[in-house]
């Protein structure tokens, strides 16, 4: 009877070695491309667009966004511009998209003028549904279809919260009105004087404007022109059964 001879196990080949060189050599690979990709000119901002701008300037928007071209493409997030932007007061929307290679795109949307004033140096600014006021000398559409503010003090609070009233009023009704003087009394320290192109003259307040401006809106669509009055309780007495007499004793208590 033979012997069985033992089989023998061949010897298992170790590669732990070269596959952790091949893994050192993988990443000096990786490396080195990130180094030449982040030290090339395809990973720099090559060119920023900025629209959607009325009143701040393409330059403005530029230094606000802090990034200019040759900056690296991926330092700054498109969040980031976005909150830098937004710092800006004219500025009510903001979004930012990059597109790679090199592109950003920055659309703005800014707070919609929602009146005009001409100050004593006889210049006309434009004023915002924030209360923010800009230079308004080359806009196009001035005066066409907003307000203008008279006799209003640069400091006045009750002014900056005019303008975000007159934000919420629909297109239609804002561009009726004609003029907006102030004529405050005690009982309402924020009372006003409006006239409208429809040849209307209203007495209100700042504070309930918006609530009565459909109100407003009827009257004028329905009666001849007229005296309205809408505070506490609303009047309306039409220009032609007033006599002279009673138009210069109201002008007379408006302006007390």
């Amino acid at each position: 009877m033979s012997a069985q001879m033992p089989v023998l196990k061949e010897p298992s080949r170790k590669r732990k070695g070269s596959r952790k060189l091949l893994a050192i050599v993988f990443l000096l690979f990786i490396s080195l491309l990130a180094v030449l990709f982040f030290n090339s000119s395809i990973s720099k901002i090559s060119e920023i667009q900025v629209k959607g701008t009325r009143f701040a300037t393409a330059e403005e928007i530029g230094q606000a966004a802090a990034v200019a071209v040759g900056d690296a493409f991926f330092r700054t997030t498109s969040a980031t511009i976005e909150d830098r932007v937004r710092t800006l007061p004219q500025i009510n929307e903001v979004t930012v998209t990059k597109v790679f290679p090199g592109v950003v795109k920055i659309a703005v949307e800014e707070y919609p003028v929602v009146a005009f004033e001409l100050s004593e140096q006889g210049e006309m600014t434009a004023l915002l549904s924030n209360g923010t006021s800009v230079d308004a000398r080359n806009d196009e559409l001035m005066l066409v279809d907003k307000p203008v503010l008279s006799g209003w003090s640069p400091t006045d609070p009750i002014k900056a919260e005019l303008t975000k009233q007159l934000g919420k009023i629909p297109v239609k009704q804002l561009s009726d009105l004609s003029e907006i003087i102030p004529i405050p009394s005690t009982a309402y320290p924020d009372r006003i004087l409006m006239y409208t192109r429809t040849k209307f003259e209203v007495v209100t307040a700042v504070s309930v404007l918006p609530d009565k401006i459909e109100a407003l809106n009827a009257v004028i669509e329905t009666q001849e022109p007229g005296k309205i009055t809408m505070l506490l309780a609303d009047t309306y007495v039409p220009f032609n059964t007033e006599n002279l007499e009673n138009i210069d004793s109201e002008q007379k208590e408006t302006t007390q």
